[in-house]
């Protein structure tokens, strides 16, 4: 195991031994003529697993977030997403610079869900003066939240009869099914399907949790991925023997969903280890991501802290607030050493 505690997210794993053999293995062709037979048993792969017609390989989850909403708006249309959506704050603004296509962000609620009275209020009349509405974007797992399951069918059945088509950025989707399986005592597989069948569209990310080194798969219709495949082609996305990749993403679905329990419950280990240091405000996680606040006396140590703990050897991320992100690379002794850290900190 790394001496380093790298907990500034679960993008930043490495292929296990098992992966890179696959990769190693995998028959290559050219995915640009359509004919690299680990890229097309990904795909395969994935649009079964989730309940779908069909699926492309992406190599960002950006990327596939682009296509979807490109695929399903255009130009002078606009989708309707949160305003602290991952595809609409942190990817640079792509569906209105290269589509056209407008967002009209709203707030989340506290558990990551957008009100339906909100999401309604955003719908466009039809009128020449606004931009026509045509897409519902959500996402799950949103901040490490798990959307409920029911909330997920009333949003995405309200959309679909206004007339909306619906996305989902499902990064982290089977984070979120992950925490529903534990829920329900259901399978992870299950229930990963069962939130995707309310979409029309969802964007699965391989190199997060499931640990592959890149790229995202996009699901929906044969219609819309073949409308997305055209875009993807557009946007350089393109790749000749990326058999390689997929290999690894393959490897990831088949081998790497059951062991995200195990990230769950590091990030538990290390809420709990926290809790009770004076001035951190630490938000129980429900999935692989933990949340802290810096409050009252320790507010004013902030700047310091993310320094002192990379100079022990603890990396983690504080863009809004401090953020720690469990994964395959991390075991229960990195937790531990970095919980001791903190509280070496915050005892000084």
């Amino acid at each position: 195991m790394n001496t380093i505690v790298d907990l500034r997210s679960d993008t930043v794993t490495q292929p296990s031994a098992a992966m890179r053999a696959a990769m190693l293995a995998a028959p290559l062709g050219d995915d640009v003529f359509a004919d690299d037979p680990s890229v097309n048993a990904l795909q395969d792969q994935a649009a079964v697993l989730l309940g779908f017609e069909a699926s492309l390989f992406m190599p960002t989850g950006t990327q596939s977030n682009l296509c979807a909403i490109l695929s399903h708006c255009q130009r002078g249309e606009e989708y309707i997403v949160g305003q602290m959506a991952h595809c609409y704050r942190w990817e640079g603004g792509g569906a209105a610079v290269f589509g056209s296509v407008q967002p009209q962000p709203i707030e989340h609620q506290r558990d990551g869900s957008l009100a339906l009275a909100d999401i309604e209020a955003a719908i466009k009349p039809d009128d020449a003066h606004f931009a026509r509405s045509r897409l519902l974007a959500l996402e799950n797992t949103w901040d490490g939240k798990v959307l409920p399951f029911d909330y997920v069918k009333q949003a995405t059945d309200f959309a679909s009869a206004r007339g909306l088509a619906r996305h989902l950025d499902g990064a982290r989707l089977f984070n979120a099914a992950t925490a529903q399986e534990a829920a329900n005592g259901s399978d992870i597989r299950a229930e990963a399907q069962r939130i995707a069948r309310c979409f029309d569209s969802v964007s699965v990310c391989l190199s997060k949790g499931l640990g592959a080194p890149v790229g995202s798969v996009l699901c929906g219709s044969r219609e819309l991925i073949t409308r997305a495949h055209r875009i993807r082609k557009m946007a350089g996305g393109g790749m000749r023997q990326a058999g390689m990749l997929a290999a690894a993403g393959s490897h990831a679905l088949d081998h790497h969903l059951e062991r995200l329990a195990d990230d769950h419950a590091l990030a538990r280990r290390l809420a709990d280890g926290l809790q009770g240091i004076d001035g951190l405000q630490v938000e129980a996680p429900q999935t692989n991501i933990v949340f802290i606040d810096l409050v009252g006396a320790a507010r004013a140590r902030s700047a310091e802290l993310l320094p002192y703990l990379k100079s022990q050897g603890v990396l983690a991320t504080g863009l809004y607030r401090l953020r720690f992100v469990t994964h395959m690379d991390v075991d229960a002794a990195g937790i531990d050493r970095a919980i001791g850290i903190i509280q070496r900190f915050f005892s000084r």
